[in-house]
């Protein structure tokens, strides 16, 4: 692409517009600054709100993947990328996944998560080229993220994807209507859910760092945690899958099962260790009042959900 026909690309998205709200902003005082600033962040709740359908279609292609022992692979460029990358490596010790069930690509690689790498985003050969590389399947979900729409990275990428028939959804804070136009057609075809908080134009013209970045943050929250609830890795509103790799989540695991049970300290430490340390484990041995190996029967029989393996199979949607 030129750089006039990128030009007259840029000055169409509803990211790159200029913002009524902060026209004078370079002339306000730090508290009026603030306020211009949270009040346009006011807007991006309800935006995400909107999308609430297509991030439910979005959350159960996740599930479905992830049931069948595939993956979800996000794809992004500058801060959409690192957002990606972000909630990939926080699933693990939040949740006890695998660190391969839902990982995190950005342009120009890791070096790019902590200095920008210029011009790797710009070639949709580049990301067609990483999805190949992580041998991406039919079972995988690919998850485009680009608040701008056209991030050649980002499309090539989610492009490649459906050719390898993952199924594919796209984060954008540009209305649905344009990613519909003739210009973006093509990749229109290749996505499966498209999610499009409108957030408006940014504080600073293209700052996309921020109202976008946070409607992004909010989006990527909720697949991953509707996901891991969906698959068992929470009891009533706590994190039960824990991995004790460090004193901080040992001590959490403990605390969880206090709180659930209403044990005190030296007696949760006591059923964790009797559950070798496994909390789901500990908690169906406690609640259920059952041994290690029947709770572990009951875990295996009702898929990981604690709440299931509790009270019996009639109560899962409880």
């Amino acid at each position: 692409m030129d750089g006039r026909t990128l030009f007259d690309q840029l000055k169409d998205i509803a990211t790159e517009q200029r913002n009524p709200a902060s026209m004078r902003i370079d002339a306000a005082s730090i508290g009026e600054i603030l306020a211009i600033i949270n009040n346009e962040d006011k807007r991006v709740a309800h935006a995400v709100e909107e999308e609430l359908p297509y991030i439910e279609r979005a959350v159960q292609l996740v599930i479905e993947a992830l049931k069948a022992g595939g993956r979800l692979i996000y794809v992004g460029a500058g801060t959409s990328g690192r957002l990606g990358v972000l909630d990939a490596v926080e699933c693990p010790p939040t949740f006890g996944t695998d660190p391969e069930q839902i990982q995190g690509m950005i342009a120009g690689g890791e070096r790019a998560m902590f200095r920008a790498q210029e011009g790797a985003e710009d070639h949709e050969r580049n990301g067609a080229n990483d999805i190949d590389a992580k041998e991406t399947n039919p079972t995988d979900v690919v998850c485009g993220i680009a608040a701008s729409l056209r991030t050649p990275y980002v499309v090539g990428a989610v492009k490649q994807a459906k050719t390898r028939r993952a199924k594919t959804i796209y984060v954008t804070t540009n209305p649905r209507s344009k990613l519909y136009s003739q210009e973006f057609l093509e990749l229109h075809r290749a996505i499966d859910v498209a999610i499009c908080p409108v957030v408006g134009p940014e504080v600073i013209m293209g700052s996309t760092r921020m109202k976008s970045g946070t409607a992004q943050k909010l989006v990527l929250n909720m697949i991953t945690t509707a996901t891991m609830v969906r698959l068992g890795k929470v009891y009533e509103n706590m994190m039960i899958d824990l991995q004790m790799t460090n004193r901080k989540l040992e001590e959490r695991s403990k605390r969880v099962i206090m709180t659930i049970t209403d044990l005190d300290y030296e007696a949760a430490a006591r059923a964790l260790h009797d559950a070798g340390g496994h909390v789901k484990t500990a908690l169906v041995m406690i609640k259920a009042g059952v041994t290690k190996a029947e709770a572990e029967k009951r875990l295996d029989k009702s898929h990981g959900f604690v709440r299931v393996a509790i009270e019996g199979e009639g109560r899962r949607n409880a």
